[in-house]
């Protein structure tokens, strides 16, 4: 009896261990998509960490996909260090869809930058813009990228697409590795260090609004500021000619003006062998409920079928592409 009490809690761990990672693994077929997975599947989202908008929007996307298909497609989203892990552990089948900012998920299609090859994934879709923001104390003497030189700048987590950022930002400025004290740090610690001193300024990529920022802006008025980069971007395209310059309104953070920024693209990522069912139910869910998201984070609202195409180098899976197709979005 003692014996099959212990077998019993044994194999209740081993169930109960791996509940946050089953999933259905099946392949694309290559059959004509209906846009309807047919049997209960299980998927993670690999999103960032819990003050950004990846974490925020995943988690609400996570809850439309399971509510849309009626619980046949449970969704759960976790946090992450985003963009390049992201995609490592998408590939590896830790999560079967994952946010990434597009450049560094061109690099993974292209075997560039963080990785040493080829990744085998595709996009769901272009989403929102991200916007590179970079924030300094006000008493830090710090008016650009140059000026952080021996400085303690935070530069996101570590294999995050900010680091990535971050670091094309420095070498744009003319900074050499290991001309800033890069201090390798999640949003939430960075705001820590940004109000006790310890971290002189940050760059961080994502949406607007996102939590850590709002509440380190909201600390203490006038003693944060946001630099305009922008001259930079001449540089940062001869890396990729995906960024671009959009303003941060003085609204978001409740700063004198507005800041021009560098931009880019986010993309929603799939193993590019994923059932095209799935691909396709995902693409429509997230359009059907675009509008649930903007109520969880207004960078929702910038997800638009205009611009759900345009995810080059990144392939367009085969299944969203379908499912674009029925919501009539431009080619």
């Amino acid at each position: 009896m003692k014996r099959q009490l212990t077998l019993l809690i044994a194999l209740t761990l081993v169930v109960g261990g791996c509940g946050g990672q089953r999933h259905t693994e099946k392949k694309d077929t290559g059959a004509d998509v209906a846009c309807k997975v047919g049997q209960e599947t299980r998927i993670g989202i690999a999103t960032g960490n819990t003050t950004g908008v990846y974490y925020a929007l995943g988690n609400a996307y996570a809850t439309q996909i399971t509510e849309a298909t009626g619980g046949t497609v449970k969704a759960s989203a976790a946090e992450t260090g985003a963009s390049v892990q992201n995609i490592t552990q998408l590939v590896e089948g830790k999560y079967q869809l994952a946010f990434a900012l597009a450049d560094t998920a061109a690099d993974a299609v292209n075997g560039t930058g963080p990785f040493k090859e080829k990744q085998p994934v595709a996009a769901v879709a272009r989403i929102y813009p991200n916007f590179t923001q970079v924030v300094v104390r006000a008493d830090a003497g710090i008016s650009s990228i140059a000026d952080m030189k021996g400085r303690a700048i935070s530069t996101g987590s570590p294999n995050s697409g900010t680091e990535v950022i971050a670091n094309r930002l420095f070498k744009a400025a003319g900074l050499a590795t290991g001309d800033v004290k890069a201090q390798r740090l999640e949003l939430g610690k960075t705001v820590e260090g940004m109000k006790d001193g310890s971290v002189d300024g940050l760059i961080y990529s994502s949406g607007l609004g996102a939590a850590g920022l709002k509440d380190l802006f909201a600390s203490a008025k006038g003693k944060y500021k946001l630099l305009d980069v922008t001259p930079l971007l001449p540089g940062l395209k001869e890396v990729n000619a995906v960024y671009d310059v959009a303003p941060i309104p003085a609204a978001a953070y409740g700063t004198e003006g507005d800041t021009p920024a560098v931009v880019v693209p986010n993309v929603l990522l799939v193993k590019n062998d994923v059932d095209a069912e799935l691909a396709c139910v995902l693409t429509k869910t997230l359009f059907d409920t675009k509008d649930k998201l903007a109520l969880v984070n207004a960078s929702a609202k910038e997800i638009t079928l205009d611009k759900a195409r345009r995810t080059e180098p990144v392939p367009l899976h085969r299944g969203s592409a379908a499912a674009l197709d029925k919501l009539n979005a431009p080619k």
